[in-house]
């Protein structure tokens, strides 16, 4: 599985979750966003995170301070252009390349 083909497992994962897609792959100078979904009235921002092997702390352990830090960026920059700011969160869905059913969604992983 490549990192589009995983992005878009993730997407699939969410609409049937009842989250709505609005964006896919924003980019900025800061950094790029995977998904931008809503959840009801609630704005969540998405990192799609594939791992070959658990070897290093898996998926979950790639989104560093450092990646977290640009992906704050990358939303704000992003929420700048709306009128009104909506509630908002981090998820973060973890898939793994032995075996691509195997799928976690981790609601609020950090907050801003």
């Amino acid at each position: 599985m490549k990192g589009s083909e995983a992005e878009r497992y993730a997407e699939q994962f969410l609409l049937r979750r009842n989250l709505v897609l609005l964006h896919r792959n924003y980019r900025c100078r800061f950094g790029e966003i995977d998904l931008i979904m809503g959840d009801g009235a609630t704005l969540v921002f998405v990192e799609v995170r594939l791992r070959a092997s658990p070897i290093y702390g898996g998926a979950a352990a790639s989104i560093t301070l450092s990646k977290q830090r640009k992906l704050v960026l990358t939303a704000r920059h992003y929420l700048a252009s709306l009128k009104a700011e909506p509630p908002c969160r981090f998820d973060a869905v973890l898939l793994s390349a032995c075996d691509d059913r195997k799928i976690e969604w981790l609601k609020d992983v950090f907050g801003e």
